[in-house]
């Protein structure tokens, strides 16, 4: 049919020569000033002499090339479209003509994906919508406890009636009565953490007729006196140094013995009475009696309520004594081994401060603090004094020797 037409088409324009009449003039959007499809005739030339049979092939084949070229048109119209329209255009319709199940698996998939992505979006807005509710509830929460300890802390305080008590910040404002009481308080339990519980650490120190030791011993107990020692079979257990009895002991008639340590009291005081059970110990500190400075807890001696010229401090940590190192003995950290002999050099050395009656111990201790340790040189020391003890008591006697008896000897051939 088509063939047709088109051969009809030519021989109009062979015969006619319409070469200038275009495709729109015969098959236009005005369909009524030219033709009419249905009963395939151009209306403006009704007076024509043409046959009708020509007429309608011409309109038929104008309308077929106006078709193709309003299809022409479309496609390479369509090749310069922006990219959305490449990407929202559909598959390649030859495959979904060819094969339909593809055309309703990429339907199903497309479908899948848009599903998947409102799901993404609600998950994202109901995520935003916790986390703002989360923000809301902690602000609120936050302003809650700051209210709650500005009233907590910030009221006044009342008596054994219920009566309020009178302070400082009563001319002030209400809201400035209550932030420097809250701040007052906030810095009284600061000063709990960071200085000791009281001023005076020790009682003043005995009259007569009691006896005052003329020296006051400050020791550390981890490390010096006990070591804490683990095993599978004991677990944790606190071993005693070799000679410590000996020491308290010996110490004990000369020295007010004092164990000053950082550790808690739960756990100091059970160890000590096992350890000391004639209770030569006169006082024990703990941790609330420290300072804290810079994460360590330090022993301050100035609330020791006692003349630090007498006062002597055994340790093994140079931290732990800071303030006062002119006062410290540092000696090398007990490891818990069996063979130590280190409590009966410093026996021997505080016994001797002792009888030499020294007047002011800060002199002697700062002459051992140059050494690395100081028992060492101490008994390096004794061992020297003793060889000059034994040559003065030679040359005493050789002294006091009438002069024949010195000199026979030599007299007779032979030696002094």
């Amino acid at each position: 049919m088509v063939s047709r037409n088109l051969f009809d088409f030519l021989r109009f324009r062979q015969f006619y020569q319409f070469q200038t009449i275009s495709v729109s003039s015969l098959y236009g959007t005005n369909r009524a000033q030219y033709c009419q499809s249905k009963q395939g005739y151009v209306k403006a030339w009704d007076a024509s002499p043409l046959p009708s049979k020509w007429i309608r092939s011409y309109c038929t084949s104008a309308k077929f090339l106006h078709c193709r070229q309003v299809r022409l048109f479309s496609a390479v119209s369509g090749k310069g479209s922006s990219n959305e329209q490449q990407q929202n255009s559909p598959k390649p319709q030859l495959l979904s003509k060819l094969f339909p199940q593809t055309a309703v698996e990429g339907t199903e998939n497309e479908q899948q994906q848009e599903k998947h992505r409102k799901e993404e979006e609600a998950e994202k807005e109901s995520s935003w919508k916790r986390m703002k509710f989360g923000f809301v509830f902690f602000g609120f929460s936050v302003s809650a406890f700051c209210v709650y300890t500005v009233w907590v802390f910030g009221a006044p305080d009342r008596d054994a009636e219920g009566n309020i008590i009178v302070d400082e910040f009563m001319e002030l404002p209400t809201f400035q009565q209550y932030f420097r009481r809250m701040w007052k308080s906030m810095t009284y339990y600061q000063k709990m953490i960071q200085e000791p519980s009281r001023e005076k650490l020790l009682p003043d120190p005995l009259k007569y007729p009691y006896v005052q030791p003329p020296y006051t011993l400050v020791l550390e107990m981890k490390d010096v006196l006990v070591h804490p020692d683990w095993t599978y079979q004991t677990g944790w257990r606190f071993k005693k140094r070799p000679g410590v009895d000996k020491f308290l002991e010996t110490l004990a008639a000369n020295y007010e013995i004092v164990v000053f340590t950082a550790d808690q009291g739960m756990t100091v005081f059970p160890i000590l009475d096992a350890l000391d059970p004639r209770g030569y110990i006169m006082y024990r500190l703990v941790r609330d009696a420290t300072h804290f400075v810079d994460g360590h807890h330090v022993k301050n001696l100035d609330n020791l309520n006692r003349d630090l010229s007498k006062v002597i401090v055994v340790d093994w940590d140079p931290n732990s004594t800071k303030l006062h190192p002119e006062n410290t003995l540092n000696i090398p950290r007990w490891t818990g081994n069996d063979d130590d002999a280190g409590l009966f050099d410093l026996m021997a050395m505080l016994v001797t401060i002792a009888t030499s009656e020294v007047e002011d111990v800060r002199d002697v201790m700062t002459y051992y603090k140059s050494f690395e340790n100081p028992l060492v040189k101490f008994r390096e020391n004794q061992r020297l004094l003793a060889e000059q003890m034994a040559e003065r008591e030679h040359e005493e006697k050789q002294r006091n020797l009438p002069a024949v008896q010195r000199w026979r000897p030599s007299f007779l051939g032979g030696g002094r």
